[in-house]
Order: C-alpha cells, then sequence, then structure tokens
C-alpha cells in the first residue's frame, strides 16, 4: 500500500505532461488527491507492511502528518478546477503586474503539484532519515515552479530567494545526518543505519557530543524550510507570491513536513536519554519564532504576508510544544492538524479576496461583506479560529498546550506565550475588520462568483476546524495520542 501512494501521484504526473487537453489533466489531478485520501484513510483499518526492505514504514506520528497533507492537498485540488479554468478564460490577472495567468505552463504545474504530493508522502512514510531527507529535499525542487507559476519579478524574487535559503537549511540538515551516522558509528559493523529502529536498538553507544552537534545542525536546517525564526525570511515572500492553493499547501503540508524531520532527531535525542537537551533548544526556537511574528503581524498591510507570518508563530507554538512535553505534545499534534485546515482555508479565501480586487493590500481590499458576503464569511471564520479563539479547534489545542506548561511549573513561558496570542489576536483584527467591512471601492462593481469551486473546499474546512474545536471524535483522540505517545517514547 505504500508504494501504491507514493506511486498515485508520480504516476497521475506522467500523466500530466503527456495530456494536452486542460479538462482530462485537471480531472487526473483531482481523481489522483481522492485516491490518494482514501488510500490514507483506508491505512487507519489495514495497516500497511513496510516496503522497499523497510525504506517505508508508516507509524503512528508519520500517518497523522501524512492524513493532514492527503486531506489539504484533496481540498486544494478541488480549489485548483475553478482556479485554473478562470485563468485560461483570462478572469485572473496578477495584482498591478497586468500579466495574464493563462499564458503559465498549467500542464508543468498540475505536473509538480502532484509531483510535491508523492515528496510530501515520502517524508511521512519513512523512518529513515535519509530517505526522510531525499524527500524534503524533493519538496524544494517541485514546490519552486509552483510559486513561479506566475511568471513575473516578484515571484522569481521569491523563488529564487525560496531555493537559494532553503538549499543552505538542506545542506545544514544533511550534515546534521553526517553527524548523526558518526554517533552511532560502530566500527564492528559494516555500515550505519539512519533507520529509527536501528538507531534504537544501538542507543548505548550513541557518543552525546556528535549526537548533539547533529541535533543543532537539523534543527536549524529543517528550522529553515519549517519557517522558524530566525530562518523564516523565505517564508513571507513565497507565501505572499504564490498562487493561493499553493499558499495552503506551502503553509498547511510542507511546514510539517520539515517539522516532521525535526521529531526524527528528537526521537533519537529520546531514545538516547537527551530529551532535555533537545527540548530546551526547542522551546528557546518557539518562543524566538513567536516573539517574531507578533513584531511583523503587528501593522502589517498586506493579508498573505499576513497569513504567512501568522504561520512563523504556530510553527513556533508547535515546536513549542514538544519542547514543553508531557500533555502539551498531545495538545501539539492536535494544534498541527487544526493551524493546517485553518491556514489552508484562509489562503484559499485570499485567492477568492485577489481574484476580485487584483490587491493584496488590506486598506484597498474593503467592503468584502458587500462584494463577497460567504468569503467574508469565511474570512472571518478563519481569522477567528487561527487566532485561537472559541469555539474552534485551535483554541482547544491551545488551551491543552498553555494547561501543560503551567502545571509543569514553566510560568515564565507560559506569559510570553499569552503575551504573544494576545497581541496577535489585535494585530490580526484590525486589518481583517477593515476588509469585512466599510464602503467598497469604485473599482469593483457587482459582486463576486462565489462558486462551487470558489467556496467549497474552504467551507469543508472551515466545518472541520469548528467541529474540531466543539467536539473531539474517540478515534481522533486515539490517533493523536499514538501520534504523541511515539514523540515522548522515542518510537
Amino acid at each position: 500500500m505504500l508504494s501504491i501512494l507514493l506511486l498515485i501521484p508520480l504516476a497521475s504526473a506522467a500523466l500530466a505532461l503527456a495530456l494536452a487537453a486542460d479538462t482530462p489533466r485537471r480531472l487526473i489531478l483531482v481523481s489522483a488527491a481522492a485516491a490518494h485520501f482514501s488510500l490514507t484513510i483506508l491505512a487507519f483499518a489495514v495497516p500497511p507492511e513496510t516496503a522497499f526492505g523497510g525504506l517505508l514504514d508508516l507509524d503512528p506520528l508519520g500517518h497523522l502528518f501524512l492524513s493532514v497533507t492527503s486531506l489539504l492537498f484533496l481540498a486544494a485540488s478541488v480549489y485548483a478546477v475553478g482556479y485554473l479554468r478562470a485563468e485560461v478564460k483570462g478572469q485572473r490577472r496578477d495584482f498591478q503586474e497586468g500579466a495574464a495567468f493563462s499564458n503559465a505552463p498549467e500542464r508543468i504545474f498540475t505536473a509538480c503539484l502532484l509531483v510535491f504530493l508523492a515528496a510530501m508522502t515520502l517524508v511521512a512514510c519513512t523512518r529513515n532519515l535519509g530517505a526522510l531527507w531525499v524527500g524534503v529535499e524533493g519538496t524544494t525542487l517541485a514546490s519552486a515552479p509552483l510559486i513561479y507559476f506566475h511568471r513575473h519579478r516578484r515571484s522569481l524574487e521569491a523563488t529564487w530567494k525560496y531555493l537559494l535559503i532553503c538549499s543552505v537549511g538542506i545542506a545544514l540538515a544533511l550534515l546534521g545526518n553526517i553527524l548523526l551516522s558518526v554517533a552511532f558509528y560502530d566500527p564492528a559493523a559494516s555500515s550505519t543505519s539512519m533507520n529509527l529502529v536501528d538507531l534504537a536498538a544501538k542507543a548505548g553507544i550513541a557518543r552525546a557530543p556528535w549526537l548533539k552537534a547533529a541535533f543543532i545542525c537539523i534543527l536549524v536546517g529543517y528550522g529553515v524550510k519549517m519557517g522558524l525564526a530566525p530562518m523564516h525570511n523565505w517564508l513571507p515572500d513565497a507565501h505572499s507570491q504564490s498562487p493561493s492553493l499553493v499558499s495552503a499547501l506551502l503553509s498547511g503540508a510542507l511546514l510539517n513536513c520539515a517539522f516532521l524531520g525535526i521529531l526524527r532527531a528528537h526521537q533519537v535525542c529520546v531514545l538516547t536519554g537527551l530529551e532535555s537537551f533537545s527540548q530546551e533548544l526547542l522551546v528557546v526556537f518557539g518562543l524566538i519564532s513567536m516573539v517574531t511574528a507578533t513584531a511583523f503581524i503587528v501593522g502589517q498591510g498586506d493579508y498573505k504576508r499576513l497569513l504567512a507570518y501568522s504561520s512563523v508563530e504556530h510553527m513556533g507554538i508547535l515546536a513549542l510544544s514538544v519542547g514543553v512535553g508531557g500533555g502539551a505534545v498531545f495538545g501539539g499534534m492536535l494544534h498541527l492538524v487544526c493551524h493546517s485546515l485553518a491556514k489552508g482555508m484562509l489562503f484559499l479565501v485570499s485567492g477568492n479576496i485577489l481574484a476580485l480586487y487584483h490587491t493584496r493590500s488590506c486598506y484597498d481590499a474593503r467592503g468584502m461583506a458587500r462584494a463577497m458576503p460567504v468569503t467574508a464569511a469565511l474570512w472571518t471564520a478563519g481569522f477567528l479560529a487561527i487566532a485561537g479563539s472559541p469555539p474552534f479547534g485551535l483554541f482547544v489545542s491551545e488551551l491543552t498546550i498553555l494547561t501543560a506548561m503551567i502545571r509543569q511549573g514553566g510560568l515564565v513561558i507560559a506569559c510570553v506565550y499569552l503575551a504573544c496570542l494576545a497581541v496577535i489576536f489585535v494585530g490580526m483584527s484590525v486589518p481583517v475588520l477593515r476588509m469585512v467591512q466599510g464602503p467598497t471601492p469604485p473599482a469593483v462593481t457587482g459582486k463576486a462568483r462565489e462558486d462551487f469551486f470558489a467556496v467549497g473546499p474552504p467551507l469543508v474546512l472551515a466545518g472541520l476546524v469548528l467541529t474540531l474545536g466543539l467536539f473531539l471524535p474517540e478515534t481522533l483522540i486515539r490517533i493523536l495520542a499514538q501520534a504523541a505517545g511515539v514523540v515522548i517514547r522515542g518510537l
């Protein structure tokens, strides 16, 4: 089953490149996404066997990440049908650039989307740190053409910055893997396996100084891709210049893949008794990310960059939850799910706003309640969700993390955490309410066309985030607890 999960998007990508007609290609995209999601859910009932000699191995932690990725990709694929159809008709034009998107290579775009899914699947479906590194590098190569889809100066700059900075990060992560192999080097063995199960068996011979150096390199290397401050510089540009459905995948799925790489390295530290070292570093980077995001969110006038800096904040919360440990890890797993759904929904909605107003300015995109009422309602709900307001799922996850902090005596951390959340709520509420209310600009006449492809996927995601705030099914609690248990125990 695991090999099929990889082959579905890869084979569909090849088929998308071969087809010249747009409609069959879009059908392939949605069909591949639906098939991938179906198999991912089926794997909960029928646990898949390892494949390729143990290279593909799906544990509860990877399965949780895979499920979130697959669900978000399915929503983005459905949204892509209307998005790409509007581009071919010339109905979408990039803000202030005037370049028709219909000139962009949709065939390459669709193929890269599917390869992107395959790379993220590899990251989630392996416990081999070497294969995981290959998967993360694959996500970089597959997503770069997606960021450059608009083909103007700003998207080129964002793509170049993304490739350059993330390449440095992935090189550091590779160095971390090398140092990890040195830490577990056994003269009696012919080679060092990078599989977590094999590393656990040799935990007794691990050399602490080399292992600490390896974790620092992996944390910084994958932290670049995850968007942890101060390594987040690529993220606001890439998220703001990408097509909205790509921004949704970057924020809701790609950042999670890098986080999983850090969690795998943390698992090694847990297995060797160095969990306090890795947890302290995660707390430091988590707090730095939250404080940095707070500073940039307040007064932000670009709504897509606003969402990008919000991602920096929430990646900091995820790092902080693992650093605190205990019950906060369960809250972190729930937070990962809710953030991906809410941020994916918000970025899809931002695409509707950009299509009507042709601007990313929070000051110019006004009067949404009159011009696009459904999108305005989703935008408001998304803001309340991502800001951690009840009754949405992120309120539950953030409260769970806060409770764990207080119970473990981390009062200073809890105070900084609460202060950042409060300032961010105020900082985001001002531009969001300004956009929803007020008069519609004279250049915008009539109401936007809000069809199924434009509002259906974000509506489903919003409903899921709301549901997780009101009710957590026993099945989901078990899945989250199993994933948290892997992080806490190491295996």
